[in-house]
């Protein structure tokens, strides 16, 4: 009895051209593939009555409609063979054929080219359809090269060659035209930025005028964009040098045949002057005077512990040089004190980090806010809430409302300066109700040697990112040791050492709890990876819990 083989053809054309007509590259390709499974009809050859069909897109990606449900099919061993015309209209890359291939294997089943005939189960087949890759991988680089070359040709022609139409102008050919209405605003943001001469301050004024990015249409038809402009949009609104009538080509510019909607002189002096912003804020030399500076602590006298004593600001270095900023208990730091016992050591930039999400946090809930101002009106409770809204996007900013901070054990108060405070929401200061500039909060205290981290209530704890990727990284080696692999073929493939694997393959046995609390970023602050790497994961889960528990 012959075994019936179900083969389904895939057909993939890399552009659009011509797939109006009533017989295409596409129909042209099945309609080879029907006849020759039809002349292995003998063989137990039936044809899938599922078309596979990717018209218009690029055999260098597997990223093809109609290729992963092919392969989805394959998995749910719907498919046992596939027929092509031709092997590159699979995929025309090495690495792309390799996970294909482990796919059929994994399911048992294989692929015919009509036009190209080799057996992949022989040493000289195998070699050959090598072969016949890397050909059709080197046609796509060299393809890819051409139209590389022929787009930076066409630049220094003063071409606009495609791609997302700037806001303030419209496609016109191979140019841009003005769209007048849009261009106002982009002649607007950039008076905006000369008037306030920094980013941020532009954001605040451009949001109060409600200004948007531009709307466009993506691939399926839904709009994009409208959305209120980020810091970033703005800077690359200010150096693209599309508005001063350039076409920019990696790091050459080039003049364009569109009109400028700034003046190119203009646009010049302001580039120098962004760079000389940015060069203040890196801390550069200009005229042998340094402008800018290191990080520095940022509520330097501001903190006072349990009994009074101030916090102040020290630093220490790790062996590769990078500094690291403390807030210490004075009684800590000076010699004839020393021997008296507590005392706090605070991380810099993360007690900064918590205290300015716990403010942006309070200010950003309405109820706080109304508690604060005594009879506010409508404008400028929005005022307000647009400025409460852009100290979540630099947490640093909520550090200049700060007057003092008290911090005992459990428990965090801090005190916003009312002057601050009515100028940063641009009120009258009698508006300010100052009992409600108080704001309290309990935390949760973990020690790592000396240093003290807060857990502040209501602001949520960063999750160890690296731990959480390697216990996710330790789980799938797992799985791969599980199916048959050995950790040396688990090594090559993940490009890593078999030492590690076998550590990291570990913590796929952690307790449930415990990777709960790594989700969540509430573990001890000593639980790292080079942690658990160094003391070895227990198999059972008590004694991994009473270990972790010592942190």
């Amino acid at each position: 009895m012959t075994i019936k083989t179900r083969c389904a053809i895939y057909t993939r054309k890399s552009t659009e051209e011509g797939l109006e007509q009533d017989f295409n590259s596409l129909d042209a390709q099945r309609e080879a593939c029907e006849a020759y499974i039809a002349s292995q009809k003998h063989e137990g050859w039936i044809l899938h009555p599922t078309g596979y069909d990717d018209g218009g897109l690029s055999g260098g990606t597997l990223l093809r409609p109609a290729l992963k449900a092919l392969l989805a099919d394959i998995q749910a061993g719907h498919v046992d063979r596939i027929v092509v015309y031709k092997i590159d209209r699979l995929t025309r890359s090495l690495a792309d054929f390799a996970k294909i291939v482990d796919v059929l294997d994994a399911a048992e089943a294989s692929f015919v080219s009509v036009t190209q005939s080799f057996n992949t189960a022989t040493s000289m087949g195998r070699l050959t359809l090598n072969m016949l890759l890397s050909f059709a991988q080197f046609e796509r680089e060299v393809t890819a090269e051409r139209i590389r070359d022929k787009i930076a040709a066409s630049k220094r022609k003063r071409l606009w060659m495609g791609g997302n139409v700037p806001l303030g102008y419209a496609a016109h050919g191979r140019t841009l035209a003005i769209a007048e209405e849009d261009a106002k605003v982009v002649r607007d943001i950039y008076a905006i930025y000369q008037t306030t001469g920094n980013l941020r301050g532009a954001k605040r004024e451009i949001d109060r005028k409600g200004y948007r990015t531009a709307v466009r249409r993506g691939a399926d038809g839904s709009p994009r964009g409208g959305l209120p402009f980020s810091l970033g949009h703005i800077h690359q609104m200010l150096t693209n040098p599309i508005y001063a009538g350039r076409i920019r080509h990696k790091t050459d510019i080039h003049p364009g045949l569109h009109p400028p909607i700034i003046d190119p002189q203009d646009w010049e002096a302001l580039q120098q002057k962004l760079i000389q912003v940015a060069s203040v804020q890196r801390g550069k030399q200009t005229n042998g005077v340094r402008h800018g500076q290191q990080t520095k602590s940022k509520l330097i006298g501001k903190i006072f512990d349990e009994i009074g004593d101030r916090l102040t600001p020290s630093h220490t270095k790790t062996s590769k040089g990078k500094r690291l900023r403390y807030y210490v208990s004075r009684r800590l730091t000076i010699g004839h004190r020393k021997h008296e016992t507590g005392g706090w050591r605070l991380s810099a930039h993360d007690f900064e980090d918590r205290v300015g999400g716990l403010i942006a946090a309070h200010l950003g809930v309405p109820s706080n806010l109304k508690a604060m101002l005594l009879d506010p009106s409508v404008e400028q409770l929005a005022f307000a809430n647009n400025e409460i809204a852009l100290l979540k996007s630099d947490l640093s900013n909520s550090l200049i409302l700060i007057d003092r901070i008290d911090i005992k054990p459990g428990e965090i108060s801090t005190q916003l300066c009312p002057e601050k405070t009515a100028k940063f929401l641009r009120i009258n200061k009698a508006q300010l109700i100052f009992e409600a500039l108080a704001i309290r909060s309990k935390f949760q205290q973990r020690k790592r040697g000396i240093e003290s981290k807060i857990i502040l209530g209501g602001y949520t704890n960063p999750r160890d990112e690296v731990l959480w990727a390697n216990i996710a990284k330790g789980n799938r080696y797992f799985d791969m040791i599980r199916d048959g692999k050995t950790y040396t073929q688990i090594a090559d493939a993940e490009g890593t050492s078999k030492d590690r694997v076998k550590k990291l393959a570990d913590f796929a046995f952690l307790a449930p709890d415990i990777i709960r609390d790594v989700m969540h970023g509430t573990q001890p602050i000593g639980l790292t990876t080079e942690w658990l790497i160094r003391h070895s994961v227990p198999s059972d889960w008590q004694e991994q819990r009473n270990l972790v528990s010592t942190l």
